[in-house]
């Protein structure tokens, strides 16, 4: 790092324009960039949309130019930044954000980007955040935060290193993607779209395919507990998948392992959220090599395979025809969004032929595998990913 400066950001950026948009025609559209816009995976503006004056929220209020970098200030752990690209250049971006304008002749837009991406960078905010239930830092902090900053040429050389292994992740993310849209295109093909059901399977509720549906354990892991037993919480149960990356631990009783154990073939089902979109998000459990519970925002279903097989369930389940018969049986209380056993079994489900869904299932299989190379080939290139940025602000690349 012979040469290298460490300087406040701050020292490095412009201020930004700002403006409110109810003193201006109400009927005059613009861009906004609200929080939700940008895709934390993908680190990009994805979700901008185009509103009124009229309609603005008191947060649309800085203007933002393309190079500028923008730096979620809530929940840092999360990372939410994403670099403006021009075609949201002079669009307006919530106050949610601290908007970073590099200085061209001091600070390349490319080489910031890649800091506040930096693992470095991220501990640090979130070191500095406060907030219990909702963790957030000032645009001051992330002013303050301090930056190694060599000769601009060398900025660039690094940015274009880090810029060329992030492409390598980006297209692996993108084939898992595509790998995600042929299997609905096969869904549909075989089985049309089961929001209209064209053609004319039978329509049977859950209930007709259900063994037995048990909420799961109210108790939870105390500060002293250091915990021997993974139970699963609703942020574990993903569309079609169980994440076991980060469990929650507790010591169970006796009779909570009796009745909240889970075994190969369960559908776990997600029962309440405050989040209505997340209530009827469900996963098969396909085992696991310690003993599986879970807690009582979820419900464990057995289905009866001679009826209907468990994967094409839950795959209907976490689809947009499953959503909307799931939104028919929703309830709404005291901010939370549920569905109980009653409401689960009313759900409408049209049913092909068992051996048609097995052979759906099948050729499922065969691309969950090539996504499980593909899975393996990102992990490698997110793990050269972190090296390379761990020696770029080191001064080693």
């Amino acid at each position: 790092m012979s040469g290298w400066r460490t300087i406040p950001v701050g020292g490095l950026v412009e201020p930004v324009k700002t403006w409110n948009p109810l003193r201006e025609n109400p009927d005059d559209v613009f861009d906004y960039i609200d929080l939700s816009a940008v895709d934390q995976a993908a680190k990009a503006i994805l979700g901008a949309r185009e509103i009124t004056c009229g309609e603005a929220p008191s947060r649309a209020r800085q203007l933002v130019s393309a190079g500028d970098v923008l730096v979620s200030t809530v929940r840092p752990n999360l990372n939410g930044i994403a670099k403006v690209n021009p075609e949201f250049d002079g669009a307006t971006a919530s106050t949610g954000f601290c908007v970073l304008r590099p200085l061209p002749n001091l600070l390349s837009s490319s080489y910031l980007f890649h800091w506040v991406k930096s693992p470095q960078f991220v501990a640090d905010m979130v070191s500095k955040a406060t907030g219990a239930s909702y963790p957030a830092v000032s645009d001051r902090i992330i002013f303050e935060s301090p930056i190694a900053v060599p000769p601009l040429l060398e900025q660039r050389r690094i940015a274009a290193i880090l810029d060329q292994a992030d492409a390598l992740r980006a297209k692996r993310r993108e084939a898992l993607s595509q790998l995600d849209s042929l299997t609905q295109s096969i869904f549909i093909e075989m089985f049309g779209d089961l929001a209209t059901n064209p053609k004319g399977w039978a329509v049977n509720p859950v209930s007709d395919f259900i063994i037995g549906v048990t909420n799961g354990m109210t108790r939870r892991r105390i500060e002293s507990d250091m915990g021997e037993n993974i139970v699963l919480r609703l942020r574990d149960i993903r569309s079609d998948w169980i994440d076991f990356s980060d469990v929650n631990r507790i010591t169970l009783l006796p009779n909570e392992v009796r009745r909240f154990s889970v075994a190969p073939g369960d559908l776990l089902f997600i029962r309440v959220n405050g989040n209505p979109e997340y209530v009827g998000r469900c996963a098969v459990f396909e085992g696991h090599p310690e003993p599986v519970f879970f807690n009582d925002h979820i419900m464990r279903v057995k289905v009866d395979e001679s009826k209907i097989h468990r994967i094409f369930l839950a795959y209907f389940l976490n689809g947009s025809a499953g959503k909307k018969e799931i939104a028919k049986h929703r309830k709404t209380s005291a901010g939370q969004h549920t569905i109980n056993q009653e409401g689960l079994g009313k759900i409408q489900v049209p049913t092909p032929p068992i051996e048609l869904q097995t052979e759906f299932v099948l050729r499922l299989e065969c691309i969950n595998k090539q996504k499980m190379v593909f899975s393996a080939s990102k992990a490698d290139l997110d793990n050269l990913f972190a090296s390379l940025q761990h020696r770029a602000f080191r001064g080693e690349l």
